[in-house]
């Protein structure tokens, strides 16, 4: 009998750290912190209440949002986590600079991966995730 995959998170998972930039004729720099919580069901997406954003124009800022959803929730349904995803995820901190969609869906990615990558070395006795600026 198999077990069944495991509930992602499987415990908060604070201040996730993600700096994302690409140099090219297209430049874009997101910088992000999420927590990820533990949820009853399904994903959630939240901005904390104190959130302030670098960033102007302000109304960018939904789609911004939004495509950092995307890109955590992309990642957290890959088949090759075998989690359940039952997560709920609050933005604490948000940069942009000559920014577009893109480089906050990249940035999401990078969080989600980081924060599985994180519980997947603690259950198999590893040593603990690091902040490594990604």
């Amino acid at each position: 009998m198999t077990s069944a995959p495991p509930r992602f998170p499987p415990y908060p998972i604070r201040g996730v750290h993600i700096l994302h930039r690409k140099q090219n004729c297209s430049p874009h720099f997101a910088e992000t912190e999420v927590d990820f919580e533990p949820a009853a069901d399904g994903f959630v997406f939240e901005t904390a209440r104190d959130l302030t954003v670098l960033y102007e124009p302000a109304e960018d800022l939904p789609r911004f949002f939004a495509a950092a959803a995307a890109g955590i929730e992309e990642q957290l349904r890959l088949p090759e986590h075998a989690i359940i995803t039952a997560t709920r995820v609050v933005l604490r901190h948000a940069r942009a600079d000559t920014s577009h969609e893109l480089a906050f869906r990249i940035a999401g990615y990078l969080a989600a991966r980081k924060a599985v990558e994180c519980t997947k070395a603690l259950r198999h006795r590893a040593a603990p995730c690091r902040d490594s600026g990604a």
